[in-house]
């Protein structure tokens, strides 16, 4: 019986086989039968990209239908590689599918394509681009011809991973307006989530938040050295750290470990004050020969801040009432307290602060 069961189940196996090796020959070949070719724009099409219009639509891409031999879903892909390139490297500029057989391309995208394949800001530099068609990544077809194009980007933005905290309460210069010119809390140039701001606050209270015009995430009291956080706007409304009397303090948190320091910084009432505070320095357009004011507070005589503002790559200090007699700057780009270094720069648009009480500034690439 057990010999009966063993030649049914090898017999059902054969058939089984059978059956698969003929649904197999009698599956449709597929095959690629038109090519597509890129009909839009045509080659030699100079484009000089602006940072000022990064999401502005720049070019338009348009291509003939590839075809096959049956109604299949394609997939298409516009690259775009160094003149003269095999595309072994080259970059996507952007995939459709199906009948989409056009794509609108954004300066950004241009911009970043060009600076990836080695391109340098406001060099022009020439490109090559085709189009290629697959079906479930087979079947693969690829343009025949290729168009040139001339791309001449700006510089992209710097890599910036870091985050803000303000301060918000009738303690500060914005009172209870969470986007209101709120005073921004300078980061450690050692500690990405340590945040100091030594200066003039009133009698009252206050909190930290991070996002402008947004109550969370937010820091307030927890105990006399941990800060009680608010994450969404389900969790409870902390409570204020308090300022007992007019003056300078110093405030300090570290936002990994949610604890901090609040007390008194005498030296505030008899520190000197300036009439200008600027930056200099080969990054800026004076270079060294002139300073760039920046705008002091009306809060704080300490703060000062300069708004959007191109710099090149190089090096800057700040620098008081014109002159060399008193100035600061810090090893670290971005963020740190003066160790009397010139401050790195690296092309980009900045957000500017400085505390000429400490040293401490900050540098936000803008763009």
């Amino acid at each position: 019986m057990k010999n009966i069961y063993k030649v049914l189940i090898a017999f059902i196996g054969v058939l089984a086989v059978s059956c698969n090796a003929d649904a197999v020959d009698e599956r449709p070949i597929l095959d690629a039968v038109s090519t597509p070719e890129i009909t839009a724009p045509t080659t030699g099409q100079n484009y000089v990209l602006d940072v000022e219009k990064a999401a502005q639509e720049v070019a338009k891409f348009k291509w003939s239908a590839a075809e096959y031999s049956t109604t299949v879903a394609v997939k298409y892909t516009l690259l775009i590689d160094k003149k003269g390139g095999d595309f072994k490297n080259a970059k996507t500029l952007q995939t459709t599918t199906n009948s989409i057989t056009e794509v609108s391309v954004l300066a950004r995208e241009l911009n970043q394509v060009a600076i990836d394949l080695g391109g340098t800001p406001e060099v022009a530099a020439q490109y090559d681009v085709k189009i290629t068609a697959n079906v479930s990544g087979g079947v693969v077809q690829v343009s025949k011809g290729l168009i040139s194009i001339t791309v001449t980007p700006y510089v992209g933005k710097v890599p910036y991973d870091f985050v803000e905290w303000y301060l918000v309460g009738d303690a500060t210069v914005a009172g209870w307006d969470n986007n209101k010119g709120n005073q921004i809390l300078f980061r450690s140039a050692t500690n990405s989530d340590e945040y100091t701001f030594t200066g003039f606050f009133k009698k009252g209270a206050f909190k930290t938040i991070q996002n402008l015009g947004s109550w969370i995430p937010m820091f307030g009291y927890g105990s006399e050295t941990a800060m009680a956080y608010r994450g969404t706007d389900a969790d409870a409304d902390p409570p204020t750290f308090n300022i007992p009397a007019d003056g300078y303090y110093k405030f300090t948190m570290d936002v990994e470990k949610k604890t901090y320091t609040l007390a008194p910084y005498a030296a505030g009432a008899t520190a000197p004050t300036y009439s200008t505070v600027g930056i200099i320095g080969s990054a800026t357009s004076k270079g060294w020969d002139a300073s760039t004011p920046m705008v002091k507070s009306t809060f704080n005589a300490h703060v000062w801040t300069l708004g959007v503002t191109s710099l090149n790559d190089g090096e800057i200090k700040f620098r008081a009432n014109d002159a060399w007699d008193v100035s600061w700057g810090g090893k670290t780009p971005f963020s740190g307290v003066s160790t009397g270094d010139n401050t790195p720069v690296s092309k980009s648009k900045y957000l500017i602060y400085f505390n000429d009480l400490d040293g401490s500034y900050l540098m936000i690439p803008n763009q």
